[in-house]
């Protein structure tokens, strides 16, 4: 389970906040259409874990792409 953090790192949307997300998945999942999906994620999934083994969404490269934006 992941621990609670005080600052987000992103803002969740209106639509997670009211559950719309949650809804829509479940759904999915019962009409068999997340199993269809599987095969077509996969290279999205890929570059994922390659950029997460690289350490680009380790803490010091996420505040690091903050600064970027800030200073856009």
């Amino acid at each position: 389970m992941a621990r609670m953090r005080l600052i987000r790192y992103r803002r969740p949307s209106v639509k997670t906040m009211l559950g719309v997300t949650r809804a829509k998945k479940r759904l999915n999942r019962q009409l068999g259409i997340t199993a269809i999906q599987r095969p077509f994620r996969a290279p999205g999934n890929m570059k994922r874990r390659m950029l997460r083994q690289a350490g680009y969404y380790s803490g010091p490269m996420k505040f690091l792409r903050s600064m970027g934006r800030t200073f856009k």
